[in-house]
């Protein structure tokens, strides 16, 4: 743990400053006196209802119907009981159901049991929130429930009597008069963003709202512009957070062709980029590199989003903003993470990865981070996050970046957000022999005194991957008072088999396609140990790793090869 710096408390005490100038905006803008401005709360007729482009799972019906009911990781039994008298049992439990999302999963269901459950649920909500819907709702869920009652509106609103449809519409209308006076309040990165979408969705879906369009359009691209970087990435490094805003972007710009109007540059520019940067950031096997939060890739949904850009498949070699470098030859493919954590308030969920790579040879991955944990797993969360779970040098057990505590950044970022001390660099190279990257970063120079540097090599053929790992002073030499330890892990994915080679220093490894791989080292002793892969789709699970270990006095190399052992390598 560390403690904040002047700037950082600067900083954070400007944030304060803002957080208190929005909160009172919004509490203005919620009294009966400027309420209207941010228009009608009332939703009586849709013009149009978006599509929803995430995969549904047919099966929660028949779950309900058994009197069970799983989301956020969790499993409840009703016991006869409405889902929303009962007491949830996660937070990622109740902010499922009161999102709303299970709507599509009872519409797959394609029977009138299932239409009649999804109308008997709504309503129940409704009902349980006639007067006042809960305010204390995070204002990610409000916008959630919002996009899905609009999204499915035939599915909850037709062949309903004239009081249920009233009583919906009428509450739908609340939510989203009082989302639009409080989107302010929302927390910065992704929740913010995803209000202002909910907001400017109901603008073009709802009749009556159009007066309030052009405003929110406003408010939303300059939000957008604000967390899209040029390179398509989010301002929070998380690979995988693109994909949840395309699957809210895509139906939102195909609600401007609907209508007849001009989607933004902002909105169609974002699309884009995003696209880009998730291509640039996909393996062989088709999954999203797992850095900065990333957990289990959600196949279907990159593969939807990807799908809508008609683009040739070309990706970046180096995301220059985001801070990624992606290297391919040969179907072999490594993308390294060159960046340091995002700004503290959006780095609760960033990991101390720098300089960790991931690398998959054809359709199989061969080294990969150790990846985050899913919402029935938050307790390994924080050692999913620390140096030693991903593919680069850890130094005397210590991450490079720090987990910083301050009560006010804990609760903005949603956990304990992470800082690392000094810069991080980085060259891209491309040569007739193939390409490389080199990199240093200073997390370790302040508390120890050695920067780490780290040189990654692809052969042109793709059969050849080479690495050099230094310690050393940032000018001139150095030597400390005591050796220190150090272990440059190399994760290897489940389905990857390896066992140590008859010779000192050596591995052999099996991919899942039964390739046959050779890794070597010198200049640290080479063990294989246990590792976790804590984003399988099952849960956590056992893995293994190779782990150069060593003790610097200061400045220390080590070099690793990995290389195709197969009769049929090319050459």
């Amino acid at each position: 743990m560390i403690k904040l710096t002047p700037g950082e408390r600067l900083h954070l005490a400007r944030l304060a400053l803002a957080r208190t100038r929005r909160r009172a905006l919004s509490r203005a803008m919620r009294t009966r006196a400027l309420r209207w401005l941010a228009g009608p709360g009332i939703a009586d007729e849709l013009l149009i209802v978006p599509p929803d482009l995430r995969t549904p799972d047919p099966s929660l019906f028949e779950e309900l119907a058994a009197g069970q009911l799983g989301l956020g990781g969790a499993i409840v039994d009703l016991n006869g009981h409405s889902p929303f008298a009962l007491l949830p049992p996660s937070p990622a439990w109740a902010r499922e159901l009161n999102g709303f999302g299970w709507l599509r999963d009872l519409r797959a269901a394609n029977s009138d049991a299932a239409y009649a459950m999804a109308r008997r649920l709504v309503a129940e909500w409704v009902q349980r929130n006639a007067l006042t819907f809960p305010r204390t709702d995070p204002h990610a869920v409000i916008a959630r429930r919002i996009i899905s009652w609009i999204s499915h509106a035939s599915l909850i609103l037709e062949g309903v009597s004239p009081r249920a449809y009233e009583a919906t519409t009428d509450s739908l209308g609340q939510q989203i008069q009082f989302l639009a006076t409080s989107w302010r309040d929302a927390p910065a990165g992704h929740e913010r963003l995803l209000t202002l979408t909910a907001l400017v969705l109901a603008d073009l879906c709802v009749a009556g709202h159009d007066r309030q369009l052009r405003r929110m359009q406003r408010l939303f691209g300059d939000e957008l512009n604000r967390q899209i970087l040029p390179d398509g990435g989010h301002i929070s490094r998380n690979p995988g957070i693109p994909v949840e805003i395309l699957l809210d972007l895509m139906p939102l710009r195909q609600c401007y062709v609907a209508r007849g109007r001009a989607a933004p540059r902002a909105l169609v520019d974002a699309i884009d980029r995003m696209i880009a940067f998730l291509k640039a950031m996909r393996l062989g096997n088709g999954t999203l590199a797992r850095f900065n939060g990333m957990g289990r890739t959600e196949a279907d949904a990159l593969a939807t989003v990807i799908a809508y850009d008609p683009a040739p498949d070309a990706p970046l070699p180096a995301m220059l903003q985001s801070r990624y470098v992606r290297l391919e030859h040969g179907g072999t493919v490594l993308i390294m993470d060159v960046g340091a954590p995002p700004p503290l308030e959006l780095a609760g969920h960033a990991h101390a990865g720098c300089l960790s790579f991931e690398l998959s040879v054809g359709t199989c991955l061969l080294f990969a981070n150790c990846g985050s944990p899913g919402q029935a797993h938050e307790a390994m969360r924080a050692a999913s996050r620390a140096t030693a779970s991903h593919n680069t040098l850890c130094l005397a057990d210590r991450s490079s970046s720090r987990l910083v505590r301050a009560r006010l950044l804990e609760k903005w970022a949603g956990a304990p957000p992470i800082r690392q001390q000094g810069e991080v660099r980085y060259g891209v190279s491309t040569s007739p022999e193939g390409s490389g990257v080199r990199a240093s970063h200073d997390g370790y120079v302040k508390d120890f005194g050695p920067r780490y540097t780290r040189r990654l090599f692809i052969s042109a053929n793709g059969a050849r991957v080479e690495g050099e790992d230094r310690l050393g002073a940032p000018s001139g030499t150095l030597r400390l008072n005591r050796d220190l330890p150090f272990a440059i892990h190399f994760h290897l994915h489940p389905d990857t088999l390896c066992r140590l080679g008859e010779t000192a220093g050596t591995a052999h490894i099996e991919t899942l396609d039964s390739r046959h791989w050779r890794f070597s080292a010198e200049g640290a002793a080479l063990v294989l140990e246990q590792s976790f892969d804590y984003a399988h789709y099952s849960g956590p699970r056992l893995s293994q790793q190779i782990v150069l270990r060593g003790a610097t006095p200061g400045e220390s190399i080590v070099r690793w090869r990995l290389e195709r052992a197969d009769a049929d390598r090319e050459t």
